[in-house]
């Protein structure tokens, strides 16, 4: 897995993922909308963690920034 997210993208995605899950506890985890916003603030978490996106990968999206060749 090589990096495909910039940090620029790291970082929304990291606040994105807080608010999801902040969501799912305030909707609670017995709703379909609280998994929902659960799985989804999870996603975003751990692709922020990792700095790989699999569907950036799937459409060939690349976020990071070029390393300048020698």
């Amino acid at each position: 897995m090589t990096t495909n997210e910039s940090s620029i993208d790291r970082i929304i995605r990291l606040v994105i993922g807080i608010a999801a899950l902040v969501g799912a506890f305030a909707v609670g985890f017995g709703s379909v909308g609280g998994i929902i916003l659960a799985v989804v603030g999870v996603v975003m978490l751990v692709t922020a963690a990792v700095g790989f996106c699999p569907l950036y990968r799937v459409f060939g999206i690349s976020t990071c920034k070029v390393p300048a060749s020698r």
